[in-house]
């Protein structure tokens, strides 16, 4: 009994002790996962990131006892169930679930389990003997008979994701050496200073944060605009839109400030500013014509003088 207590009081401890020191934990899925596995996985994440198990019932209890000095623990317990564990890290949240996720082992089908993805039987020549053909059509496996041997005629999908893997579905697979399912660590959700999100969140890019939020400001200067109700993000165009229609006023009336008199004046006086536009342009003109001028004289003195002086004998 006293043995029992000492394990316990000292899970409390470990626990507490990585809450503490790390900010960030991914609480993980580990069923089909092999005691091989763990060790591939704590051996690759040594050095940033630490592994912890325990049974629900001992880390429920242990969260309890620690909500009253940290209140963020309790969003750890609605996911404290089934075959799950902790990896603690301070380390990046993206690069540590890669590693995670990147332990995958091949498995045969079982009778009994659940299939993680469609499972499907390629067409081609098994090898077997003709004396099997009965069970293959068991399963409804289109075959034929191909030089002593069955053959599969087309792809079959034998197994759906989601469903149950049949007795009859797993020899067959075996029978052909298909190892159709991979297991490792699943993550189910990550815990980050206090707060809890689903992995999905992870694969979420700058851009994407950029976009949203540039579209959700739009929306809330349209609204504001809309409303007649300022918001920081709509006073600058209304700041426009009202310098906008002084202006109006201005051209329209005899107020003026230094700023607008030209304006007015351009208004007020268009062939005067209409005038230097044609000019501005002759000149341009002018000039382009001198340098089409002195390219054509460039031209000719190098025909002169690739034809050494003698170009006009032979004319």
């Amino acid at each position: 009994m006293g043995g029992k207590t000492a394990n316990k009081a000292g899970y409390f401890d470990k626990l507490k002790g990585l809450l503490q020191e790390y900010h960030s934990a991914f609480i993980v899925d580990v069923d089909n996962v092999s005691s091989q596995q763990m060790h591939e996985i704590r051996q690759s994440l040594r050095g940033e990131a630490v592994v912890l198990m325990g049974k629900n019932t001992m880390v429920r209890r242990a969260l309890r006892t620690f909500i009253p000095d940290a209140p963020e623990y309790e969003r750890l317990l609605p996911f404290v169930k089934g075959n799950i564990g902790f990896v603690f890290t301070n380390s990046e949240l993206k690069a540590i679930r890669d590693k995670i996720l990147a332990n995958k082992v091949a498995a045969p089908a079982r009778a009994g389990a659940f299939a993680p993805a469609d499972v499907y039987v390629p067409a081609g020549n098994t090898g077997m003997e003709p004396g099997k053909t009965s069970f293959f059509q068991a399963l409804g496996v289109p075959t034929k008979i191909a030089r002593g041997t069955i053959e599969i005629t087309t792809d079959l999908k034998l197994v759906e994701a989601g469903g149950k893997v049949g007795a009859s579905e797993a020899t067959l697979l075996n029978m052909l050496n298909i190892s159709p399912f991979t297991y490792g660590m699943g993550i189910t959700q990550v815990y980050d200073h206090g707060n809890t999100f689903p992995p999905s969140v992870l694969d979420i890019t700058e851009e994407q944060l950029l976009g949203t939020l540039t579209q959700a400001i739009t929306t809330i200067a349209s609204l504001s605009l809309a409303l007649n109700f300022p918001t920081l993000p709509s006073v600058i165009h209304s700041v426009f839109n009202g310098y906008k229609k002084v202006l109006a006023i201005a051209v329209e009336t005899d107020y003026s400030w230094p700023a607008i008199e030209e304006l007015k004046d351009r208004i007020a006086n268009p062939d005067s500013y209409a005038a230097a536009a044609p000019a501005a342009g002759e000149s341009a003109g002018g000039a382009g014509e001198e340098k089409a001028e002195e390219k054509a004289e460039e031209k000719e003195d190098e025909e002169s003088e690739d034809d050494g002086g003698f170009g006009g004998l032979f004319d």
